[in-house]
């Protein structure tokens, strides 16, 4: 005798429409989730003139430059530096040496679509003549994450070595070339980018990595946080006879970007001490 179990019969349509419910609860779940709203974010374009960006190519812009201050005071234990990217070509780095020039930033990359051609020549080329160098990336917050942008950073040059030579990477934090200049981010939606890029880098490295960035744009975009004052050295572009007033959270500099304008490539710097403290920099 066959023994039939309470109850309706089982329904197809009924069934898809409970599995469907469902999954659209799941999916509303998830998008609650720490860190999965990011996935959900609307990213801008990639850059569009990523060759006309540099360290303070939006500085000069938006704060002016100070002509006839090429030759800016030098602290009494200093050493000389440039920074180079892709606008500046082949660069001549003899002479950068027999001029005194010890050290070099390059660009290497921008958001997760450029790579600066001139990259080997560059980066080679001041090591190969003596020079302590090291790599930047030029941060476009909008378009992807810090995570994927510190990553693409470290695949396409930014890398270190613990070689006495290579100095940590750099972040490029400065005016959006491509809009409004803090990004249309809020302050605590940059730091927080900031602090996942410089996260990113070190999981990669080892290494805290450099911060350049301006005093104005800073109080500016990000409410004068103090949130890397302990950790990421501090490279300050301002063109002028001093450094002057300092972001919030450091209590000193560690390179000074004096100038736009001086010879053979424009950007000049002063590491804020003494030959042997660069070294130990690059070393770690």
């Amino acid at each position: 005798m066959t023994v039939r179990r309470s109850g309706s019969p089982h329904c197809p349509a009924r069934s898809l429409a409970t599995a469907a419910g469902i999954l659209l609860a799941i999916v509303s779940l998830l998008l609650t989730l720490p860190g999965t709203a990011a996935a959900a974010t609307d990213y801008a374009p990639e850059p569009s003139h990523p060759g006309q960006d540099w360290a303070g190519s939006e500085i000069a812009k938006h704060e002016g430059t100070a002509p006839g201050m090429a030759q800016a005071a030098s602290p009494r234990a200093s050493v000389h530096g440039v920074d180079v990217s892709s606008h500046n070509g082949n660069v001549a780095w003899s002479t950068l040496w027999k001029s005194g020039v010890r050290f070099a930033y390059v660009k290497a990359t921008e958001s997760r679509s450029y790579t600066n051609p001139y990259f080997t020549q560059q980066y080679n080329g001041s090591y190969k003549v003596g020079m302590i160098r090291g790599a930047y990336h030029f941060a476009t917050p909008n378009t992807s994450s810090g995570a994927a942008q510190a990553k693409y950073f470290v695949d396409h040059g930014g890398g270190w070595s613990k070689d006495g030579k290579t100095l940590p990477g750099a972040l490029d934090m400065e005016y959006n070339p491509y809009g409004s200049v803090c990004y249309g981010m809020s302050a605590a939606g940059l730091v927080n980018w900031m602090k996942d890029w410089f996260a990113g880098y070190k999981a990669r490295t080892g290494r805290d990595a450099v911060l350049y960035t301006s005093t104005r744009w800073w109080k500016q975009c990000t409410g004068n946080s103090r949130a890397f004052g302990k950790v990421n050295p501090l490279w300050v572009p301002r063109y002028g006879s001093s450094v002057g007033e300092l972001p919030a959270g450091w209590g000193f500099h560690t390179i000074w970007q004096y100038t736009s304008s001086g010879p053979t490539v424009g950007d000049h710097n002063r590491f804020n001490g003494a030959y042997d403290r660069l070294r130990a920099l690059a070393n770690g």
